[in-house]
């Protein structure tokens, strides 16, 4: 970590809290725009009265740095898959997986479980069969298209447990997404210029009709 040329730099955000609390990870040089630490820790805060972490396997699509993911692995998810386009971004996150693996190792835990998938979010979900996963972190660009939002929302559906939480992160400025009928609004909460949106997805018989949740 922390070399140049390699597309990142060093001490730009760190792990709020469990087994590496305080450890810094790498973010890409420009593309990203990673969760400030005080909205992830109110995040956090608010992820774990509705979600035991404990256990727990995670999507972060448009994963930038990883911070969402490592920081639920961090406080004891046990695997996370985080889903990149961008090549300089997907060696960012390689590079924080292999601390996070180092850091538990190095206090005798069990290694945690991370893959990164160097892929369009569109393309992984719709190509992708196989692991269910309890938690989804959905951070796209604010510049991101309603429709292109929609769609992922839709394509996320398969890949998720009963009573999955997915949370969605948007611009102050943007819309309300409109999700997919299994996805129920649990909290809408507003960090300064973002509005973090968390659902839990019931499982449904048939698909349902689109919603918007202000």
């Amino acid at each position: 970590m922390g070399r140049r040329g390699r597309g990142y730099d060093r001490n730009v955000t760190r792990i709020i809290a469990g087994a590496a609390k305080g450890h810094s990870l790498a973010v890409p040089k420009s593309g990203t725009r990673p969760t400030s630490d005080r909205v992830r820790e109110a995040m956090f805060s608010s992820l774990e009265s509705l979600l035991d972490l404990g256990g727990a396997a995670v999507l972060d699509l448009y994963a930038g740095s990883g911070a969402l993911a490592f920081e639920a692995l961090s406080r004891g998810a046990s695997s996370a898959v985080l889903v990149e386009q961008s090549k300089s971004a997907a060696n960012v996150l390689r590079a924080n997986a292999e601390l996070l693996a180092r850091v538990t190792r190095e206090q005798g835990r069990r290694a945690v479980a991370s893959r990164v998938a160097q892929n369009s979010v569109d393309s992984f979900l719709r190509t992708t069969p196989g692991q269910l996963f309890e938690l989804a972190f959905v951070d796209p660009p604010y510049e991101l298209g309603e429709a292109e939002l929609t769609g992922a929302l839709e394509a996320l559906v398969p890949h998720l447990a009963p009573e999955a939480v997915v949370v969605v992160e948007r611009g102050s400025r943007s819309p309300a997404p409109t999700v997919p009928e299994p996805f129920e609004l649990l909290r809408r909460k507003s960090y300064g210029e973002t509005i973090v949106f968390s659902y839990e997805v019931s499982p449904v018989d048939e698909p349902g009709a689109e919603k918007s949740q202000a």
